[in-house]
């Protein structure tokens, strides 16, 4: 793994969230896009080489949504930043490790996509990512 890509931050109120961070950080996010594949508003805010994901679940049937009605509003994941996903993939496979998807996904901000089930990772989500090219 290459390094901490962002950390992800599940709100309900999208808005409210929008504009509680950019007066916590005093930038706007840079981009704001919704994924369709996973029912999902985000937004993304950088801090020096740190970067933060807003996300708010479009149906109550979203991981998202489902996720704050079972934990509230919070730190959702932790995603890192890999040089080739299949590889990584099959490493933590390998490794023992349960993944959430057999084969990458398009996520937000032009990235291809795996999770880690957090029962595999001490009750953290973990988000494989890797740019698409």
């Amino acid at each position: 793994m290459v390094n901490v890509e962002h950390i992800g931050i599940a709100v309900k109120n999208f808005s409210e969230a929008n504009a509680l961070y950019f007066k916590l950080l005093g930038v706007e996010p840079y981009k704001t896009e919704f994924v369709e594949s996973e029912a999902v508003n985000t937004s993304f805010f950088k801090v020096g080489g740190t970067k933060i994901e807003l996300l708010e679940g479009t149906t109550p049937d979203s991981a998202i949504s489902k996720f704050i009605e079972k934990r509230g509003e919070g730190i959702h994941h932790i995603a890192f930043e890999v040089e080739d996903i299949l590889v990584e993939m099959e490493r933590l496979r390998s490794e023992g490790f349960t993944l959430l998807n057999e084969s990458p996904k398009k996520g937000a901000d032009n990235k291809l996509v795996c999770f880690v089930h957090p029962k595999s990772a001490n009750g953290v989500l973990i988000e494989l990512t890797q740019e698409i090219k």
